[in-house]
């Protein structure tokens, strides 16, 4: 009888093995435009944020004027206002309603007035101090975190307690010791007053980029800054992606560059806290080439793994994914999302998984037959393990 159920028992321990891992490949189901008009410049969805309240979602980008700035160079007039407008979903992605914060003054500030808001160097209000403690775990709250500029000076905060039809802001946000900070929405929200935050400050030389992490306790009335993630690099270490595997650990990607000419190099690493953003390792690159650089989405899947996202701006010009199933120390081989972009003005993408478990990845795209940058939406499958 043993002999028996220890064959029965090594017969299915052979056919298990013989099941590959990741049968269940990941899939792209469609592409949708989320906007795209002539003679106008869409991008950069990494520099403002999405958030997904059940089958409905919001995401912000900047919106411009389309100046012929050349191959190397954003096609943006930059003579011109920026806006920083919003697209809404209400079916999970599938369709997408244009908002625009400075025509309808969505926004208030601390004194109950409202005002529109676009590129802060034009009509946007200077941020003040946060009087109020947030609630960040508020069921319809969301919170955008902005730069000045990426030569130095203070960043500032909005939220909003229903889900982005109205805002509060802008806030100045501390530096944090820094004498700049180059804040995008990359937070983890802890409790009610509780809540991490991971910028990118001012090196020693005043230039853009280095990694490091703060945290509130009170609402965001005042914040400490808690560690610096890496040594100050050669070049520049920006835009982070963080998520939250336990009570003390944390995993963060961010967007590398250093060296020129040959030695030149773009690449995406890993870093891990073990102990709540005190202090952090190096785990190594996820991403060893991205082209010209592009920054990283990185989410946490429902099965356990971390997805990656991010755009490689060099030929066939893509949008690729990657997946860890062992917290960050390896990675996949990458998954195409998008292919066969027009130029290499690609990526910045926020990317998060809907409740029935498809992924929605939204970033910006020069297509082929146009020169006007749309902001396109990825539907996908991401597979199993």
């Amino acid at each position: 009888m043993q002999t028996v159920l220890l064959r029965n028992l090594i017969l299915s321990l052979v056919a298990l093995a013989s099941v590959p891992v990741g049968a269940a490949t990941p899939q792209v189901e469609r592409h949708v435009v989320v906007y795209g008009e002539e003679g106008k410049f869409a991008g950069w969805p990494a520099n403002h944020g999405m958030w997904m309240w059940g089958k409905e979602i919001l995401v912000g980008f900047s919106i411009g004027i389309h100046k012929d700035l050349g191959e190397e160079r954003h096609n943006i007039d930059r003579e011109q206002p920026e806006h920083h407008v919003l697209a809404r979903s209400l079916d999970g992605g599938l369709t997408w309603a244009m908002e625009y914060p400075a025509e309808k003054g969505m926004l208030i500030n601390a004194g109950g007035m409202r005002h529109g808001t676009t590129d802060p160097r034009h009509t946007e209000p200077d941020p003040i101090p946060l009087t109020e403690p947030i609630n960040f775990t508020h069921p319809d709250f969301c919170m955008t975190l902005r730069f000045q500029n990426v030569h130095g000076g203070h960043s500032r905060l909005f939220y909003s307690y229903d889900r982005g039809h109205n805002w509060k802001g802008p806030f100045q946000m501390p530096l944090f010791g820094q004498t700049g900070v180059m804040a995008r929405s990359d937070y983890i929200v802890n409790g009610p007053r509780d809540c991490h935050v991971f910028l990118t400050g001012s090196k020693s030389n005043g230039k853009e980029g280095r990694v490091f992490c703060g945290r509130t306790t009170d609402g965001g009335l005042h914040w400490r800054f808690l560690s610096y993630v890496d040594p100050e690099p050669n070049g520049f270490a920006i835009m982070p992606s963080t998520v939250r595997l336990s009570p003390s650990e944390l995993v963060m990607t961010t967007r590398r560059r250093a060296g020129l000419g040959e030695q030149r190099r773009r690449w995406i690493d890993t870093w891990a806290s073990h102990d709540d953003g005190r202090s952090w390792e190096l785990l190594g690159d996820a991403v060893d080439d991205v082209g010209e650089g592009n920054p990283p989405a990185m989410i946490q899947l429902r099965d356990g793994r971390l997805c990656l996202t991010y755009g490689v701006r060099k030929e066939p010009f893509e949008m690729q994914a990657k997946f860890s199933g062992d917290g960050g120390k390896t990675w996949s081989d990458p998954f195409v999302l998008k292919t066969g972009g027009g130029g290499r003005d690609i990526g910045y993408p926020r990317t998060l998984q809907r409740a029935d478990g498809k992924v929605l990845t939204l970033y910006y795209f020069t297509p082929r037959d146009s020169p006007y940058r749309r902001i396109i939406a990825t539907i996908w499958d991401p597979g199993s393990v």
